[in-house]
């Protein structure tokens, strides 16, 4: 694989930093270019921009990519689906997600509508890259039993009230990031960047909660070594 920093006069390490601060943190461009000067690091905002739009999508497919091949190894058991309602230059459009059952983002999608045929392709998609859950939890949206309908899976669908809490507790962390950015104005850069945040929320969800200290420590320095070698 090609060096993708070859022509880059900033060493790999800045570069990394940078992405990781602006994903994976509620910050703006020049919260990040402040952050970095604080460390003697002189870039501009639109560099910060420039970097995570090149490598943003490098990285998260190189997590995605790993992530994906350790869960086909074993069958999944239980995946939450539901959509967000998001505001693009004044018009609403629908940014679909999926979770499993630990709170891990699997896809998101974002389409113009919310019928039979956007639930059908997210779906679709979702079960390409993961496989097929053995019980999907949504919410009472008749698109998504006709979609399931039309996939045979239909006996695995469950519904209740607080069944896909799951799924709506995930949205927070991107509803953070979407009030930092000031909403999005294309359909194209929320795809975008929902793919690459839902990777690096990933890489770095710990769930601390569940462990101890020392283990989450271990676990932390051992997410931060292995993001310093993507693209290496």
């Amino acid at each position: 694989m090609s060096n993708p920093f070859r022509y880059f006069k900033t060493s790999p390490e800045i570069i990394r930093l940078a992405v990781m601060m602006y994903v994976r943190f509620p910050l703006s461009l020049r919260n990040v270019e402040d952050l970095l000067h604080e460390r003697g690091i002189d870039v501009s905002h639109e560099t910060v921009r420039f970097w995570w739009n090149r490598f943003g999508p490098k990285f998260a497919a190189q997590i995605r990519k790993k992530r994906a091949d350790r869960m086909r190894a074993w069958p999944q058991w239980q995946w939450h689906l539901d959509e967000m309602f998001v505001k693009i230059n004044g018009v609403t459009h629908y940014l679909w997600r999926a979770v499993d059952h630990e709170g891990e983002v699997l896809e998101a999608y974002v389409t113009k509508r919310r019928d039979r045929h956007a639930a059908l392709k997210f779906l679709r998609k979702a079960m390409k890259r993961f496989g097929q859950p053995q019980v999907i939890v949504t919410d009472r949206l008749r698109s998504y039993k006709a979609a399931m309908r039309d996939m045979g899976n239909e006996a695995r669908q469950e519904t209740g009230r607080w069944l896909n809490n799951r799924a709506e507790n995930s949205h927070l962390p991107l509803r953070r990031r979407e009030r930092a950015m000031l909403r999005f104005r294309r359909m194209r850069s929320l795809q975008t960047f929902v793919s690459v945040h839902s990777s690096v929320h990933n890489h770095f969800n710990l769930e601390r909660h569940l462990c101890s200290r020392e283990n989450f420590k271990h676990n932390r320095n051992a997410a931060l070594a292995e993001w310093r070698q993507l693209a290496a």
